[in-house]
């Protein structure tokens, strides 16, 4: 049997990452050089002379020599106003990226060595920025698409519709090569699986005139909608319909979200939150051509986000 070269490459590696980032001042380099690749600029007038000093804290601080705007390296990005040394945002994203299952809050805590409160908002910011950079892509090619749901224990479902009860429903798409192996996922929660949330689905995340494979749901067709062609199988519930081969691929990725959900969360307000954490899985299986990548590509994202304070992150969620 081969192996599989995506899933046997190498990664960051722990010693790897310590001497890369295993210090302060390493970080903070690494995060002006992906903020400013061309140099600093002043956020105010666009002027690039500066007076370079520091704050309290040790943190550098760019002075603008014709407007006087002072700026740190944070300032303006998902971390400001941290009081969390960036080590310890960098030891966060490495956790968050080479971890095939991902990791809890609470694992998180125990890791940093911070509070879990601390933990909570660190690792909604990162997949906050994850589900914003992922947002502005879409499928192409050939599709494969599913309905699934997240959480709930109940069954039945609401007003006699399809949507079950006690859960949130997402759609499954997968866009897959020529060869038919996957290349891109995405996991978007819906509010229910009817031709006008269907047809807006569409719309936004597919490109036009690529190719739907999906199950007998009839709002599935809507995906003409959006200027694509639709191939219909009728496949049934339970063991048949997951090992229907022209969905191969869009049900196994489902199965693989199971297994890392129930794995790594014991529990998470999924009403709420479950963008946020489909957005996370997503980011990791769409970079996983490069793992040693995919922290300085993170960071990139970071440092271009704009600031998730804690009353954004509790009301906010990410329509990826």
């Amino acid at each position: 049997m081969s192996m599989n070269a995506i899933q046997f490459q190498r990664g960051l590696s722990l010693p790897l990452f310590q001497a890369l980032y295993g210090r302060e001042d390493q970080c903070e380099r690494a995060l002006v050089a992906a903020r400013w690749p061309h140099g600093w600029q002043c956020a105010h007038c666009g002027c690039k002379r500066f007076f370079l000093t520091r704050n309290g804290s040790g943190r550098q601080l760019w002075e603008c020599f014709i407007c006087g705007y002072q700026s740190s390296s944070i300032v303006g990005t998902v971390m400001e106003h941290t009081h969390l040394p960036l080590r310890l945002w960098f030891l966060a994203m490495y956790l968050l990226t080479q971890h095939k299952n991902a990791i809890s809050a609470l694992a998180l805590k125990r890791q940093l060595g911070v509070s879990y409160k601390t933990a909570w908002l660190l690792k909604h910011k990162l997949m906050q920025t994850m589900g914003q950079r992922d947002v502005r892509y879409v499928l192409s090619g050939r599709v494969e698409i599913d309905d699934a749901y997240l959480g709930g224990e109940r069954t039945g479902s609401i007003n006699g519709g399809r949507k079950a009860a006690n859960k949130t429903a997402f759609v499954a798409a997968v866009q897959t090569s020529e060869d038919g192996r996957p290349l891109y996922l995405r996991l978007v929660p819906v509010a229910d699986f009817t031709n006008q949330e269907m047809a807006q689905w569409a719309q936004r995340y597919l490109a036009p005139g690529c190719h739907v494979v999906s199950d007998g749901t009839h709002a599935f067709a809507q995906v003409r909608q959006a200027r694509a062609t639709h191939e219909r199988h009728v496949t049934g519930g339970g063991r048949q319909g997951a090992q229907t081969p022209q969905l191969h691929w869009v049900n196994t990725l489902l199965g693989n979200l199971k297994t890392s959900m129930a794995g790594t969360y014991h529990s998470f307000d999924h009403a709420k939150y479950a963008a946020r954490y489909l957005a996370e899985f997503c980011y990791r299986f769409n970079r996983r051509f490069d793992l040693p990548a995919m922290l300085p590509r993170l960071l990139r994202a970071l440092a271009t986000t704009r600031p998730l304070p804690l009353k954004v992150l509790r009301v906010s969620e990410v329509r990826s």
